[in-house]
C-alpha cells in the first residue's frame, strides 16, 4: 500500500495545502486500469491515478502536510508526520541510522565530529561504546583498528558495570599517521544457547530441543574449522541421547571448548559502528619536559660605562649541558629578531628606555629585518643553526617562539601598512590588554589582507623549518583567526608532520579547546592558577579524560611573564610542590629559567617578575647558587629522572584520582599495564602531595586499588622515589606530609612483593 494525501485540483498532482479527508476504504486490485476510486475532499471528488495501491488516514490522522505521488508511482518529497509517502513494503525507501545491534556513544571522538582525534606514539588510548540489543541474548563487541597501511588489529572490549551497556577497550598507538577505527559487535551464539541450558537443563525444561540447539551449533564450528577434534566430538556428545543430561552439559561447559568458541566465537547479526579517526603525531607532540631561557642573558657582560654586552648563541650554548643533566629535552627561546626601537619598553615594562635597554623580544623588527634575520647581537643565521646543532648534541630539541606580531619599526609597517589597524588620526593601533598597553607592538589585522599576512606567515615558517626548527611555542594565537591556524597547521603538517605547535593561550575555554582542535599538538592551560585541591581534582579530570581526545596540557609551572601568588608566598615549599603536580600528573610540563633559584619576587601590583627578563638582560650564577644550597635543581632533576624511568608518567589518560580526609592532600596515580610497556612488566606510580605550602598535614590516603590493577584489599609495597622509604600499604593508609621537609610521595608500587 502507499498511503497519500490529496490535493484539491482534481487529478493534479502538485503539492498545496490539505483539507479535511473523509474517509474512504479502497479496494487492492492489480488491475489499476479498472480500479480508480474517488475520494472527497472539501466538498468536491477526485480521481486517485492508476499507479499506486491507495489508502486515505481518517479525518483525525489526516492533517498533516504532504506530498502526492507522480503518475509514475514515485513519491516528490518525503514529509513529514502523517501523511507522509510511504514506500511500498516491498520497496522500501525507508533507511535506519541504527544497526542490526546499536552502537552507540563512541570515543573518543570531537565535539561535532568536525576534527580527527589524537594520540601520539606510544600513547594508550581508551576506547568506550555503548552496545545492546533486544531480548536476553547475549552479545560481544570488538574494537578495530586500522593502521595507516590498512593492518587490521581485533581486541576484544571489556563490558562494563551490567546495566549500562558501556564497553570498554585500549589501543597503543605506535606508527605514525592517520589510523581508523571502529567497534564491531555480535551475538554470541553458543554463550547465549549455554546460557539458557545452564538454567533448562537442570530443571528437566525441553532439554532435548535444547542439545538439539547445541549440537547444532557445535556442529556449525566444526565445518568452520574441520581439523577441530574437540568440536566434533563435542556436538557428537551433546547429541548422544544415551549419556545422562548431566554428562552432556558438563561437556558443555567444558573449559577447553569455551577456550576454543571464545576464541573464535560463533557469531551472528555482526553490526560495524561508523568509522573515526584517530591522528597519531610523533611522541614530542605528547611527551616532553620543557626548559625556557633568554640566550641574550647567558654570558651578558655589564661593562664599565654601564652598557651591556649582549650574549650571544655561542655564550647561550654553554648553559645547553645543564639544563639536559637536569633531565630536560626541549628547550625553548623567545623570539630571536631584530628588535625595534620606536616607543622601545624599559626596565619592569616602563615606557621610558635607556639606550642601553635591550627591549623586548616581543616588539619584533628593525632596521636589521623583521621575522626573517637574526637579532645581530645574538649572530647570525648560520651561528643559530649551529646553536640548534649544539642542542641536539646533548640531547635537546630547540623550541622556537613565534610571535605574529610587529615593532613600529618592523619593515612591514612600511612596505604593508595595510596588514595593521588605521585609527582616525592616521596612526597604527598599537596591542593592548586593558589595563595593559603595549605600546612597542603593531598587531596584525588579517582581515584587512588575509590572503596576504597568510601567504607571508607560511613562508617565515617554512624559513625557519628549514633552519633546523621543528616546535614552536606560538604567542597569542588566540588573537589571530582559528581558521588561519586550521590552513597553516594542515599545510605545514602535510610536508612537515614531525613539526610541533605549543599554543600560549592563556584565555577563555570555548578558543582554547577550538585552537587545540584545529591542530595545534599541545596548549598552556589553567594548570598554574589550579592552587587548592577541590581545583586540581576537577582540572585534572578535565585535562585526562573530557578533553583528552584533541587537547594536550603543557602544564608550565611558571612563565617570564607569570609569577603567581602561590609561588610569591609559599617558598622554597611551593616551588616543589608545583613541580611535582606538573611533572607527575602531565606527560608534558615545563620551567622558566630561575624557577630552580626560587625567584619569587614580583613587580608590584603584577603577576610577573620584578626586574623582568624580557625587558633587561639578566645573568645569573647558577653554579654559585647551587653549590650555597639556594637552588632546587637536583629536586627537578629527580623528577625528571622519575619520568624517564616510569612509562605510567608518559601517558596523559590514566590518571585516576583518589581520596583523602584532609582538604590540602591530593591523592592520584597512574597505572599501564604490561602490555604495553616495553619490559612486560605493569608500572604504577601513587602521587599524594601536601598542596598546602605553610603547614605539616597528617591524613587516611584511601585508595582504590583496581585502578592500578589490584584487588581490593591486597596488600603490597611501596617505594618513596624521593627518599627511598618503604612501606606497606593497602586500600587505606596513614600519611603525614611537612611541606618544609617533603611536601610529595611519590610512591613506585611494586608488584612483585608483597607482605
Amino acid at each position: 500500500m502507499v498511503l497519500v494525501q490529496w490535493s484539491d485540483r482534481g487529478a493534479s498532482t502538485e503539492p498545496v495545502a490539505l483539507g479535511v479527508m473523509t474517509t474512504l476504504a479502497v479496494p487492492h486490485s492489480a488491475d489499476k486500469e479498472r480500479d480508480r476510486p474517488v475520494c472527497t475532499q472539501n466538498g468536491g471528488l477526485f480521481r486517485i491515478p492508476r499507479s499506486a495501491d491507495t489508502i486515505l488516514y481518517p479525518d483525525a490522522l489526516s492533517r498533516a502536510a504532504g506530498r502526492v505521488p507522480r503518475e509514475d508511482g514515485q513519491p516528490r518529497a518525503a514529509a513529514t508526520g502523517y501523511g507522509r509517502v510511504v514506500a511500498p513494503r516491498t520497496e522500501s525507501r525507508v533507511g535506519t541510522r541504527v544497526g542490526r545491534i546499536p552502537i552507540q556513544g563512541l570515543r573518543p571522538r570531537t565535539p561535532d565530529d568536525l576534527f580527527d582525534t589524537k594520540a601520539f606514539s606510544g600513547e594508550v588510548v581508551p576506547f568506550q561504546a555503548t552496545v545492546f540489543r533486544e531480548g536476553h541474548d547475549i552479545i560481544d563487541a570488538a574494537l578495530v583498528v586500522a593502521d595507516p597501511t590498512g593492518a587490521i588489529t581485533r581486541a576484544r572490549m571489556t563490558p562494563g558495570i551490567p546495566g549500562t551497556d558501556l564497553w570498554s577497550g585500549e589501543h597503543l598507538f605506535e606508527t605514525e599517521g592517520l589510523h581508523t577505527w571502529w567497534v564491531e559487535a555480535w551475538t554470541d551464539d553458543w554463550a547465549t544457547w549455554l546460557h539458557a541450558a545452564e538454567i533448562k537443563v537442570p530443571l528437566g525444561q525441553d532439554v532435548e530441543n535444547v542439545f538439539a540447539s547445541g549440537r547444532d551449533l557445535l556442529d556449525r564450528a566444526a565445518r568452520r574449522d574441520p581439523a577441530s577434534a574437540l568440536l566434533r566430538d563435542g556436538a557428537k556428545a551433546l547429541g548422544n541421547t544415551g549419556l545422562s543430561a548431566t554428562a552432556r552439559l558438563r561437556v558443555a561447559t567444558d573449559g577447553r571448548l569455551a577456550a576454543a568458541l571464545l576464541a573464535q566465537p560463533l557469531a551472528s547479526l555482526v553490526t560495524a559502528s561508523d568509522k573515526k579517526r584517530v591522528r597519531v603525531e610523533r611522541s614530542r607532540a605528547g611527551v616532553g619536559s620543557w626548559y625556557e631561557f633568554f640566550p641574550r642573558s647567558e654570558g651578558a657582560k655589564k661593562l664599565a660605562d654601564g652598557s651591556w654586552q649582549s650574549g650571544t648563541f655561542r655564550t647561550a650554548a654553554r648553559r645547553l649541558p645543564a639544563i639536559s643533566r637536569m633531565g630536560f629535552d626541549v628547550v625553548y627561546i623567545p623570539p630571536v629578531h631584530p628588535i625595534g626601537r620606536t616607543f622601545r619598553k624599559g626596565p619592569n615594562n616602563s615606557l621610558e628606555a635607556g639606550p642601553h635597554d635591550p627591549g623586548s623580544p616581543y616588539a619584533i623588527g628593525s632596521e636589521d629585518g623583521g621575522h626573517e634575520a637574526v637579532h645581530p647581537e645574538l649572530g647570525t643565521v648560520a651561528d643559530f643553526e649551529w646553536f640548534v646543532g649544539a642542542a641536539k648534541n646533548v640531547g635537546l630539541e630547540l623550541a622556537l617562539d613565534l610571535a605574529l606580531q610587529c615593532s613600529p619599526d618592523h619593515p612591514w609597517v612600511t612596505e604593508h601598512p595595510e596588514w595593521f589597524t588605521t585609527l582616525p588620526d592616521g596612526t597604527i593601533a598599537y596591542a593592548e590588554n586593558p589595563p595593559k598597553k603595549y605600546q612597542d607592538i603593531y598587531p596584525l589585522n588579517f582581515d584587512n589582507d588575509y590572503e596576504g599576512i597568510s601567504r607571508e606567515i607560511l613562508k617565515i615558517v617554512r624559513l625557519w623549518i628549514d633552519r633546523g626548527v621543528t616546535i614552536f611555542r606560538v604567542d597569542n594565537p588566540h588573537t589571530k583567526p582559528v581558521h588561519f591556524w586550521e590552513w597553516l597547521l594542515e599545510d605545514i603538517r602535510r610536508d612537515h608532520p614531525e613539526v610541533v605547535f605549543l599554543a600560549e593561550a592563556f584565555t577563555k575555554p570555548a578558543m582554547m579547546q577550538a585552537l587545540a582542535q584545529v591542530g595545534f599538538q599541545q596548549s598552556y592551560t589553567y594548570f598554574t592558577w589550579r592552587n587548592e585541591k577541590w581545583e586540581l581534582e576537577e582540572y585534572f579530570r578535565e585535562i585526562s579524560d573530557e578533553t583528552s581526545p584533541w587537547f594536550r596540557p603543557n602544564f608550565f609551572v611558571n612563565t617570564h611573564d607569570i609569577l603567581t601568588p602561590y609561588l610569591q608566598y609559599g617558598g622554597v615549599p611551593a616551588y616543589k610542590i608545583r613541580a611535582v603536580l606538573a611533572s607527575m600528573s602531565s606527560p608534558t610540563w615545563g620551567v622558566y629559567s630561575g624557577y630552580e633559584l626560587i625567584e619569587n619576587v614580583a613587580r608590584p601590583g603584577s603577576e610577573e617578575n620584578i626586574d623582568n627578563e624580557k625587558y633587561e638582560f639578566k645573568p645569573r650564577d647558577w653554579a654559585g647558587e647551587e653549590e650555597a644550597g639556594a637552588s632546587i635543581a637536583p629536586y627537578l632533576t629527580q623528577l625528571n629522572r622519575i619520568r624517564s624511568q616510569h612509562p605510567a608518567l608518559r601517558q596523559l589518560r590514566n590518571l585516576r584520582l583518589h581520596s583523602s580526609d584532609d582538604d590540602a592532600i591530593l591523592v592520584f596515580s597512574k597505572h599501564l599495564d604490561g602490555r604495553h610497556t616495553r619490559s612486560g612488566r605493569s608500572d604504577a606510580i601513587i602521587v599524594v602531595v601536601n598542596t598546602d605550602p605553610h603547614s605539616a598535614r597528617e591524613t587516611t590516603v584511601r585508595l582504590d586499588l583496581t585502578a592500578f590493577g589490584l584487588e581490593p584489599g591486597s596488600q603490597f609495597t611501596v617505594r618513596d622515589l624521593m627518599t627511598q622509604a618503604t612501606w606497606t600499604w593497602s586500600d587505606d593508609n596513614y600519611v603525614r606530609l611537612d611541606s618544609f621537609v617533603e611536601p610529595a610521595h611519590i610512591l613506585s608500587v611494586d608488584f612483585n612483593r608483597t607482605p
